[in-house]
């Protein structure tokens, strides 16, 4: 059964590398106190009226159009093929729901030689407990509150981060990251439409987080200087993430020491001063045994443990499956050795 993240670059992709626009906005929030846990919510929700769906259409066009845009292939094939379709049986939606889940980052361990590596794992890249059909079932029940309406989970096939700012869920980071009120940037986007009309949302613009225009901590933290003071903008053909979700070697520019996290980066989301304000909620996945590593580091894991392995520390096919083995292969290779 696929996943809501198994398309993974919707988490990269579906929002990343947007310019900067003059129109963006100026977020006045000042936020340095730590969150209390008990405050972070589970989920926010906005709802965008179908009314509007033609409207930013056309404006997600000319987004994609401007020259702040990357051109990197690999980011241009996948944003490319983002588009506002609605599914066949949905046809006749009323409302657009963006959904921001509140997300944890992970570890796994890996055992070597006797030697424990605790490895941090993004939170983009393993299942947590907001199953596809708990997730369907909370939207049904909190937020569509009619049963029998009919319900379509489109986030795959929409701009998240761009629909979430439009629907007024949150705003971006200087770092290209989406920030969701007492959330930071550690959550998951999501998007359904239902039949049902619902009340929408007060429009949002693509604005800037506040604290970003008096902090460049992001920049000073990215390893492959991705990111940029003059623009609002993340430079993919630069970004340690989309190197460390696609096969193949390395660039030349992303060194040994860059690297941080199994999949994807953290760099400037762990340096982050409105991230910080989040507890430390870290999760602990599983362990992988020293035969088990070894396996992976020899890129010989075999398909019953490879299987046994991504079941326990539940990681999510991120690549295509033949891809997989050796993508983690190198990963591992480079965080354990370096």
């Amino acid at each position: 059964m696929t996943t809501r993240r198994e398309f993974l670059k919707a988490a990269f992709i579906a929002g990343a590398a947007w310019p900067y626009l003059p129109a963006f906005g100026q977020s006045g929030r000042v936020m340095r106190s730590t969150i209390d846990p008990s405050q972070i919510p589970a989920y926010r929700a906005k709802v965008i009226p179908i009314d509007r769906w033609a409207a930013l259409r056309t404006d997600f066009a000319k987004v994609l159009a401007s020259n702040g845009v990357s051109r990197h292939k690999t980011f241009r094939a996948s944003v490319e093929a983002l588009d506002f379709g609605l599914p066949a049986e949905l046809k006749d939606a009323r409302s657009i729901i963006i959904l921001a889940t509140f997300a944890k980052p992970a570890t796994a361990e890996f055992q070597l030689n006797g030697q424990a590596h605790s490895i941090p794992v993004p939170f983009q890249y393993y299942e947590d407990e907001w199953t596809p059909e708990r997730l369907k079932s909370v939207v049904q029940t909190d937020i569509v509150k009619e049963t029998g309406r009919k319900l379509a989970d489109i986030s795959k096939r929409v701009p998240l981060k761009y629909l979430a700012a439009r629907g007024g869920l949150g705003v971006f980071g200087r770092n290209n990251l989406f920030y969701v009120e007492g959330m930071g940037s550690y959550n998951l986007l999501h998007a359904f439409a239902t039949e049902a009309k619902l009340p929408g949302d007060p429009d949002g613009s693509l604005g800037l987080l506040g604290e970003c225009r008096r902090c460049n901590q992001c920049i000073r933290s990215c390893p492959t200087a991705c990111l940029g003071l003059s623009e609002f903008f993340a430079d993919a053909g630069r970004c340690l993430a989309l190197f460390n979700e696609i096969p193949g070697e390395f660039p030349n520019f992303i060194l040994p020491s860059m690297h941080n996290a199994l999949m994807g980066c953290m760099k400037c989301q762990t340096s982050c001063p409105e991230d910080r304000r989040i507890p430390d909620l870290t999760l602990k996945l599983g362990a992988a045994s020293d035969e088990e590593t070894k396996a992976l580091l020899k890129g010989k894991p075999g398909e019953s443990m490879l299987l046994a392995l991504r079941k326990r520390l539940r990681l999510f096919p991120a690549v295509k499956a033949a891809d997989f083995a050796p993508v983690l292969k190198r990963n591992l290779g480079v965080l354990i050795r370096a």
